[in-house]
């Protein structure tokens, strides 16, 4: 594992969303390798790929199209090559049953996403330090659960 930077993947069919995210992994302290996606159905196609290189996090959009987040979950955690990866699933508006589904799924980070850039910032900020501070030190990311 290179512990030098992050390699992280955003996938999100909005591509304004996808532009803030990669402009705020730019301006954090840590090193991160971003790779987009516009739906499910492709990232799971990379992901799926023997040459892939697995990411240490995945962010994705709850309705996300094609393939959608929580069968993406499903596909992900049936895979041994995954277990190191952290998931995390944001949202703009959803029901508790939804985010329960979420976590049932194995889904490590819940997050609503904040619908101004600064708010946005702070948050993932926060999930990438503390999926840094993982990365680094080798802890058990097995039971890494958060809701933001």
């Amino acid at each position: 594992m290179n512990k030098e930077f992050l390699n992280v993947i955003v996938t999100d069919n909005d591509e304004n969303t996808l532009i803030f995210f990669k402009n705020i992994f730019k301006e954090l302290k840590i090193s991160i390798k971003t790779q987009c996606f516009c739906n499910g159905k492709d990232l799971m196609e990379y992901l799926n790929n023997a040459d892939a290189v697995v990411p240490e996090i995945v962010f994705m959009k709850y309705n996300i199209p094609e393939k959608n987040s929580l069968e993406c979950m499903d596909e992900i955690k049936k895979q041994e090559k995954f277990s190191n990866m952290v998931t995390t699933v944001y949202y703009d508006q959803i029901s508790e049953n939804e985010i329960e589904d979420i976590f049932v799924k194995g889904t490590n980070i819940c997050m609503k996403k904040p619908s101004d850039f600064e708010s946005l910032k702070k948050v993932l900020t926060d999930v990438i330090t503390i999926n840094w501070q993982y990365h680094t030190s080798g802890l058990n990311k097995e039971n890494f659960i958060l809701k933001v």
